[in-house]
């Protein structure tokens, strides 16, 4: 612990009004215990519309960025840090804009040379009425995370799904439909900006209960087992990382970010399914386990992420 910790007071934003608020709650509070243990003087906001008022009464050292989701982890809240003058962690404000627009930042990394899904991006409306691609596809919110409204349609699906077409869907009118690639499911963890980002390890992720990589196996307790280091060949552990890296560096992310990917042991095919630039800092996360895994416990990682912090991100 550093006794000049104590004198940075690091406000942790947390909560907002996006699907994902409950993770990240979770993620906030685990992040501000972990501070607190490190002897950073925290307050942590539930974070509402007042938010700008709140942050310039407060005048924190540092924001620590621990929402999820729409105006979170799209470059709202980083442009009002901005604004206000106060050094935030995770990636800035295009960064932010760009990785969470997944059709975007797809188009921006394929040009990268990162391998992609090919997909189309269609209105909630269109995928309710007909199917936009040969079975099978996955239909997924375009700028959501966490697993969110995210639909697989296997061989056989006679219907789109019709529950695109609600009157109360939460997750906005643009789908990003691709066509489905079947085998492993894998992460791997990017720390650091430019010439100085270096990949964490891979995990290779099974939901507990087989199947899709839910919110439930995301997030409970046991519903998913994490192989760390996944079980890959060696180049193909080696092209994941590069991978990672790449797509990190071709988005302008900073501090911590998270590269999801699919790997087919049939076809030898690799795609990148997007890019996570407030990943997880739950208990159950990808991104403190990989974290660990490299030596660097989850006080450590706090602590690096807040030192790092900065504005013009």
């Amino acid at each position: 612990m550093s006794a000049s910790n104590a004198s940075t007071h690091v406000a942790v934003l947390m909560g907002g009004w996006s699907a994902e608020r409950p993770v990240s709650l979770s993620s906030g509070k685990g992040c501000a215990n972990a501070l607190r243990g490190q002897g950073f003087t925290v307050t942590e906001i539930d974070v509402g519309r007042d938010i700008a008022e709140v942050l310039a009464r407060l005048e924190p050292d540092v924001a620590f960025n621990a929402l999820h989701g729409p105006f979170g982890e799209d470059g709202t809240i980083q442009g009002l840090l901005e604004i206000l003058a106060i050094p935030y962690t995770h990636s800035g404000v295009l960064a932010s804009a760009l990785a969470m627009r997944k059709d975007r930042a797809k188009t921006v990394m394929a040009a990268a040379g990162v391998p992609v899904a090919h997909g189309v991006t269609r209105s909630r409306f269109e995928v309710a009425r007909e199917h936009p691609l040969p079975l099978p596809y996955v239909a997924k919110p375009v700028a959501d995370g966490s697993s969110f409204g995210v639909y697989i349609l296997r061989e056989g699906a006679n219907s789109p799904p019709a529950d695109l077409a609600r009157a109360d869907w939460p997750l906005g009118d643009e789908m990003l439909c691709e066509p489905f690639i079947p085998g492993l499911e894998l992460t791997c963890g990017v720390i650091g900006y430019k010439a100085g980002a270096e990949p964490l390890d891979i995990i290779e992720i099974r939901p507990a209960g087989g199947g899709f990589y839910d919110y439930e196996a995301k997030y409970s307790k046991g519903g998913s087992i994490h192989v760390l280091p996944a079980p890959l060949k060696p180049n193909i552990y080696q092209k994941v990382q590069e991978m990672a890296v790449r797509a990190h560096e071709a988005l302008g992310c900073r501090g911590v970010s998270r590269a999801d990917f699919r790997y087919d042991e049939a076809t030898d095919t690799l795609v990148c399914l997007e890019v996570n630039t407030q990943p997880g800092m739950t208990q159950t996360s990808l991104v403190p386990e990989l974290a660990a895994h490299r030596g660097l416990v989850f006080g450590e990682l706090v602590t690096w992420m807040v030192q790092d912090a900065s504005l013009g991100r």
